[in-house]
């Protein structure tokens, strides 16, 4: 969940130009256990930016026995929709830039 958390919030980060703090899990589903050996992979988009949150939705790969040559395939163990608030140095919400795209 940790590194869930944290490919989160770097993603939150970059769009909202600075640093942000987890205030909600929004939802959190282990489809398939990790296993020892696994390689796994996070990947992560924007879904939604508020005056000061970003909420970002991520997926949960692992490749199964990478390591012993062995193809196990890839399949996916997690899926989660984490909020982020933007920070000042205070630590205190602040406004989210618009999008420079």
């Amino acid at each position: 969940m940790s590194h869930v958390d944290l490919a989160g919030g770097v993603i939150a980060a970059r769009r909202a130009n600075g640093r942000v703090a987890t205030i909600a899990v929004n939802s959190f589903t282990f489809k398939k256990p990790v296993l020892v050996g696994d390689l796994v992979s996070i990947y992560g988009h924007v879904i939604r930016v508020g005056n000061t949150s970003i909420t970002v939705a991520l997926q949960v790969f692992a490749e199964r026995r990478w390591l012993s040559g062995t193809p196990g395939g890839c399949v996916k163990v997690t899926e989660a929709d984490l909020t982020y608030v933007a920070i000042d140095e205070n630590r205190r919400p602040r406004h989210i830039p618009p999008d420079p795209e």
